[in-house]
């Protein structure tokens, strides 16, 4: 495996410094722009040389079958994959006839820099032709956060040393070719869709072009359309042309030894399911007329004011580790890339970056990055959870299927259908219901929104309650028991009582019974009576949590803790991750952990657990999870700082906010993993920061590790912002918007107003024994720079 050489540590920017062939497409991921309706994947200027071409449209996928070896009742039959859709990022340049391309002649210089502040990708590069002509080749591009269907380049070209004739080729290329995935057996990898798209219509005038494409089997349409302005030498010529796959306008010029060439590329991009090709055609030509009319230099400037505003609602600082300061910043930058303008649809697991998980969207939505989009862009949450409910049609359906009441939301899904085809660790994980509705109360506990509870979240509330009611039973002894799911434990299918599941559905149960209350007339036409309210509160109060008398713990699933142990000692290095060397049928019977799942729950539900209880669930966990999924470190890093492992923790932080700055799943290629970042804002907000909002009670319970000297941190709360400053012997709590808010401090309440900063002591860490982890497991030491 051939890693990046890195990129070097600075608080606001990721700089591509050289150009390496072998870790391109990291690199096209790490630098991918996007906005939650569009991404484009960092591919150079003119397309080629690139690691894997793409650019997404969310929503935007095709159908494929899903292969059984044996059908069986109730598999999903059909699948969805994101399809990589016309490109407009290319711009071809020709220097006296010669190809612009950085395999071949000299490159003197070559520099990208994704700016987390301006929101856009600089590029410079200085190449000497093979036949030794001289140019200078600068772009800025940008995908609009506020006008949501464009992105645009500004391209350059100077020439250095000696006249040159150029022409520039600005193209639109849709079914462009792709390379052949080299998957290993690794089922993450995404489905290969051969020329995905028909042309439907195709359009050229001046320097505008537009293609308008459908895709075979879902039906959808797409229009992607590009227009220029043009700023060059006296007798610079253009042209344009359109075909079915392809648009281009072609630029021709002389320059002289200091000239520059200017191109300003507007690109739009539209579809829909269920709009004419005229209306989406339209959408795309007048969203090109808006962008021109706007121009570069007033989308670069809304573009850096828009991240100016959410910057001063949900800046992070770190003192102390200057790797993570940069690296929590990228976090939020791209978790903001993929929810910012998602409007209603869904936030796949690897945004609009590539094509990972075939485009997929999990519960990392509503338990990983929904937590961070309520605290710091909360109509972008609200948002993800409409879309949520704009599903619920298919969610019935699918429970209706299984036999079971209110709603089965899909395990894997882009539009609303299930698509994963293995029904252990997809239709069994049931959890996902819960996730949903645990991101419902926590969206109305932070923005009191009481609009969205009675029209979205009162009726997601409920039909997941009717889901577990019907999903569970009470036993002869009075328990509820929820038995043959899979929790977040990967490599622990089909349980009985698995705690986070059982957990996380009382509090459903419970919150469920409490909107019906609440808002009883909203909540009759949907059926709901006291009678069945009540139901929920019941199965809520006697739900089954196992517990292991005999020593000290909660199994995470009955019987969790009687099972054989892996040997950790005989597993090599190179047999991680597990699944893609190991039966599954042998980690479902043994005592190994794929990923935080009894300790997500002491984070999510930790007040069900007393803290003499969390840290010893927390220990034992730890000497069983092998981290093969990318959502755990985080987890293991907030759970760790809670219970006094602050150096852990730090180490726990390090590892979820470097996942793809390091590439350590070794499969950002792929795309980015937009959770596992959400987790970057959640290790040092909710680790170190201590915050909880267990009730619609908002606390803190800040402590630092020694390397980290002061950790400052801003969200959103209920019509408030405040911000929290914290070192190593106490906290600031200030408000910046707003005039009062209620909030405790480890365990002292207080209320913090616009007139004065409340200042409070730190308490010292508990005294606790390090922890060990599996053989070979242990995170990387954040260790003191030299």
């Amino acid at each position: 495996m051939i890693q990046h050489p890195g990129f070097p540590v600075e608080p606001w920017a990721v700089r591509e410094t050289g150009i390496d062939m072998r870790v391109m497409a990291q690199s096209e991921s790490v630098l991918a722009l996007g906005n939650g309706h569009l991404g484009l994947r960092a591919n150079l200027d003119e397309g080629e040389p690139h690691g894997l071409p793409g650019t997404y449209m969310n929503g935007f996928c095709e159908r494929r079958p899903l292969p059984y070896a044996e059908g069986g009742y109730g598999y999903p039959e059909t699948g969805e994959t994101v399809i990589n859709v016309t490109n407009g990022k290319i711009i071809r340049l020709l220097v006296d006839d010669e190809t612009f391309d950085l395999r071949y002649g000299q490159v003197r210089k070559h520099e990208r820099v994704l700016d987390l502040r301006a929101g856009v990708l600089r590029r410079t590069t200085e190449w000497v032709s093979p036949a030794g002509q001289a140019v200078r080749v600068s772009s800025v591009r940008l995908v609009s956060f506020v006008q949501r269907s464009i992105a645009a380049i500004h391209y350059e070209v100077e020439a250095l040393e000696a006249p040159a004739s150029l022409v520039v080729q600005s193209e639109l290329v849709a079914n462009e070719p792709l390379p052949t995935a080299v998957t290993n057996g690794d089922p993450r990898a995404a489905a290969a869709l051969a020329s995905p798209l028909q042309s439907e219509y195709y359009f050229h005038r001046d320097a505008r072009a537009v293609l308008v494409h459908s895709t075979r089997k879902s039906r959808l349409l797409m229009a992607a359309g590009m227009d220029h302005i043009v700023d060059g030498p006296p007798k610079t010529q253009t042209q344009g042309e359109s075909g079915a796959d392809r648009g281009r306008v072609t630029v021709a010029t002389e320059l002289q030894p200091g000239q520059v060439l200017r191109i300003v590329k507007f690109l739009a991009y539209g579809w829909s399911s269920r709009r004419s090709l005229t209306s989406v055609e339209g959408q795309v030509e007048a969203a090109l007329a808006g962008a021109r009319h706007t121009g570069w230099d007033e989308l670069l400037a809304s573009q850096r004011a828009y991240l100016d505003d959410f910057w001063g609602r949900a800046d992070v600082e770190l003192e102390g580790d200057a790797e993570l300061q940069q690296a929590v910043r990228f976090a939020l930058f791209h978790v903001l890339q993929a929810g910012a303008r998602s409007e209603q649809r869904a936030i796949a697991a690897k945004g609009l970056t590539g094509p990972g998980y075939d485009g997929h969207a999990f519960w990392d939505s509503e338990s990983f990055v929904l937590p961070v989009l309520t605290y710091t862009v909360p109509r972008a949450a609200g948002d993800a959870l409409r879309w949520r409910h704009r599903t619920l049609d298919r969610a019935r359906a699918r429970a209706t299927e299984l036999g079971l009441k209110g709603a089965a939301f899909p395990w894997r899904t882009i539009r609303g259908e299930e698509c994963s085809g293995y029904w252990p660790a997809g239709t069994a994980a049931f959890h996902l219901g819960a996730d949903i509705a645990d991101a419902v109360v926590r969206y109305q506990n932070a923005t009191g929104d009481e609009a969205f509870e009675r029209e979205v979240g009162l009726e997601l509330l409920v039909d997941t309650a009717r889901l577990w009611r019907s999903l569970g039973h009470h036993d002869a002894e009075g328990h509820f028991r929820i038995d043959g799911v899979t929790g977040p434990d990967e490599y622990s299918a089909v349980a009985d009582n698995n705690v986070f599941t059982n957990l996380m559905a009382q509090k459903n149960l419970l919150a469920a019974a409490d909107a019906v209350a609440r808002h009883p007339d909203h909540a009759s036409p949907f059926g709901v009576d006291p009678e069945e309210a009540a139901s929920w509160r019941d199965a809520a109060k006697a739900m089954m949590v196992p517990y292991d008398e005999a020593i000290g713990v909660h199994p995470q699933a009955e019987g969790f803790t009687s099972h054989g142990h892996w040997d950790f000692e005989k597993t090599g290095a190179d047999q991680y991750p597990l699944l893609l060397h190991f039966p599954y049928f042998d980690l479902y019977r043994k005592q190994v952990v794929k990923q935080a799942d009894l300790v997500l729950a002491l984070y999510l539900r930790g007040d069900a657990f007393t803290p003499e209880a969390k840290l010893r669930n927390f220990d034992y966990y730890e000497a069983l999870t092998v981290r093969d999924s990318s959502l755990s470190a985080c987890v293991q890093a907030i759970v760790a700082a809670e219970v006094g492992h602050l150096e852990l923790a730090h180490d726990y932080f390090g590892e979820a906010a470097l996942m793809d700055l390091g590439d350590l799943q070794h499969n950002t290629r792929d795309g980015i993993h937009i959770a596992s970042l959400a987790g970057a804002w959640l290790a040092a907000v909710a680790g170190f920061g201590g915050m909880r909002d267990h009730g619609g009670a908002l606390s803190f319970a800040p402590r630092l590790p020694q390397r980290i000297t002061r950790l400052s941190f801003r969200l959103c709360y209920r019509g408030t912002r405040l911000k929290v400053d914290v070192t190593a012997r106490q906290a600031r709590y200030s408000l910046l918007e707003g005039d009062s808010l209620d909030v405790a401090h480890h365990g002292t309440a207080f209320t913090v107003t616009a007139a004065k900063t409340a200042i409070h002591r730190i308490p010292p860490a508990p005294e606790v024994v390090a922890p060990r982890q599996p053989a070979g497991r242990a995170p990387a030491r954040r260790q003191a720079p030299r």
